[in-house]
């Protein structure tokens, strides 16, 4: 019986992406994709949601790439602006999850202990979890299954218990690999079809 939802964070409950701060910065669309697919890619990306400091990621790239030295500090110098608001569809199906009393709704999210705060700040929902496990803070991240397993264990949550969601399919796959009935996000209403479907929602 599943008594557990387990939330990603980022693309599931809000719209973050470098394309929201570097279509501002880029008049040209393939010169801002080569950039982030080249420069501040999204594996660069990862080693801060595993825990390296923003300061020591930023330089390990500006002197790679000198001559984009302005544009690399803009990711997190003007990271707020990555952040393009909810994913209102999902952030409502949460309210429901949470005001039904019939689950513990926890996240679990690859992100900077650096920038996190800064997102729950701006987001009231984001204190809505009964828990949340940052990649930053204990410095590994998805599909790492040591990850997984620190959420199962500090919360007492049986795998077969719970439900995970999250829109990187790398992810879904590692968290079924331990058990975890896992669900690829791809947009709100299929989120809603796929709960409906297991009764977890009217």
């Amino acid at each position: 019986m599943i008594n557990t939802i387990i939330f990603d964070l980022g693309a599931v409950l809000i719209d973050w992406h470098p394309f929201h701060l570097y279509r501002k910065i880029f008049s040209d669309e393939a010169e801002m994709k080569t950039f982030i697919d080249t420069i501040c890619t999204n594996h660069w990306n990862e080693e801060q949601d595993g825990g390296r400091t923003l300061a020591e990621g930023t330089e390990i790239l500006v002197k790679q790439f000198p001559e984009h030295e302005e544009n690399i500090r803009a990711y997190y110098g003007r990271w707020i602006e990555m952040l393009n608001g909810p994913i209102h569809g999902t952030v409502e199906i949460f309210r429901r999850l949470r005001d039904s009393g019939e689950y513990k709704i926890y996240a679990l999210t690859n992100w900077s202990h650096e920038t996190f705060p800064i997102a729950q700040e701006k987001y009231d929902f984001l204190n809505w979890f009964d828990g949340v496990v940052v990649s930053g803070t204990e410095r590994m991240r998805k599909p790492q299954p040591e990850f997984y397993q620190i959420l199962l264990d500090r919360y007492d949550v049986k795998a077969e218990e719970a439900v995970f969601i999250d829109d990187n399919f790398r992810n879904v796959e590692a968290g079924r690999r331990l058990g975890i009935d896992s669900i690829h996000f791809t947009n709100p209403k299929e989120l809603e079809r796929e709960l409906q479907i297991r009764k977890l929602i009217i």
